[in-house]
C-alpha cells in the first residue's frame, strides 16, 4: 500500500510517499509524545576559599570565555562544554571575579569537577 504523508521539520513541510509493507501497522491516532523539558541541575553551595563553579555534566571543554581577574555577573557564560554533540553553557551562579580556571579547551571533565573559582 502506498500512502502520501506530510512531514514537518524545523517548520518546513515535506510531502513524502511511503510504501507500507506490513498491513498490521496502523496510523497513530494521537500525536507523538513531546520531549521532556530540560533538566535543571542544582549547583552545590560555595566552598571556603571561593565560589566553585562545577561542571553540570561530563563532557569536553570547547572554550573558556573568561580570564583570571575578570569580573563576571550572575548568568555570564564562563565555559562551553560539549557532550553528545550538544553544547552546554556553564554560567556564573553569582557575581564575582575569576580567581582560578581549572580546565582548558580540549580537557575532558567529569560531572561536579570544579571548572572556575570565583571570589
Amino acid at each position: 500500500m502506498i500512502k502520501k504523508l506530510r512531514i514537518t521539520v524545523a517548520e518546513k513541510k515535506y510531502d513524502v510517499t511511503v510504501e507500507i509493507l506490513d498491513d498490521s501497522i496502523s496510523t497513530p491516532q494521537s500525536p507523538p509524545p513531546q520531549a521532556p523539558p530540560p533538566q535543571v541541575l542544582s549547583k552545590p553551595p560555595p566552598t571556603s576559599g571561593g565560589n566553585q563553579v562545577p561542571s553540570p555534566l561530563a563532557g569536553k571543554v570547547v572554550s573558556v570565555e573568561v580570564s583570571i581577574g575578570q569580573s563576571v555577573n550572575s548568568g555570564d557564560t564562563l565555559i562551553t562544554l560539549e557532550a553528545m554533540k550538544m553544547n552546554t553553557y556553564v554560567t556564573a551562579n553569582s557575581p564575582g571575579t575569576v580567581q582560578a580556571i581549572h580546565a582548558k579547551p580540549g580537557d575532558e571533565v567529569e560531572e561536579g569537577k570544579a571548572l572556575i573559582t570565583l571570589s
